[in-house]
C-alpha cells in the first residue's frame, strides 16, 4: 500500500514540565516543503505549527532557524534530545523531542519526497487557484 503522508505521534516534554504532552508530526507529499507539528492542550484541542521540512532535517544535526521556530540538538548534555523553540505574540514554548523519533519521521518524509525534488510534487496552479478564489 502506497501513501502520500507520514504521521507520527509521541509524547514530549513542554517547558520542562514533568507531565508529557501528546504531539503529532505530519507531512503530506502534496505539500512537500512543509511539516506540521501539533500539541494536544489540556482542553483537548490541538495547537498546530507549520514550518519548513528542511528546517526540521537541519535541526537534527545543528542549531537552525531564526524567528518564530528554532531547532537544536542537545549535543552538550544529552544528544538523544532535540529542542524545538516556538515563539509567537501569545507566548513561548520549549519542546523536547526524542531525537531518534524525529530522525525516523524525517527519513520517512525523504523516502516519499527526497530533498531537492519538492517542485515535482507541488501543484503551484492549485495554490494560485486557492489564493485567488478567496
Amino acid at each position: 500500500m502506497h501513501t502520500d503522508a507520514v504521521h507520527q505521534n509521541q509524547f514530549v516534554s513542554m517547558n520542562g514540565s514533568s507531565v508529557p504532552v501528546l504531539s503529532r508530526l505530519s507531512f503530506l507529499a502534496g505539500e512537500p516543503f512543509a511539516v506540521n507539528v501539533a500539541f494536544r492542550t489540556e482542553r483537548g484541542r490541538w495547537v498546530e505549527w507549520t514550518f519548513a521540512r528542511e528546517l526540521l532535517a537541519d535541526g537534527l544535526v545543528e542549531p537552525t532557524g531564526i524567528g518564530d521556530v528554532r531547532l537544536r540538538p542537545d549535543l552538550a548534555a544529552d544528544e538523544d534530545i532535540l529542542f524545538l523553540e516556538i515563539e509567537s505574540p501569545e507566548g513561548y514554548a520549549l519542546i523536547e523531542f526524542e531525537r531518534e523519533d524525529v530522525a525516523q519521521f524525517v527519513q520517512a518524509t525523504l523516502d516519499l519526497v527526497p530533498l531537492g525534488t519538492e517542485h515535482e510534487h507541488f501543484d503551484v496552479e492549485a495554490l494560485i487557484d486557492e489564493i485567488t478564489n478567496v
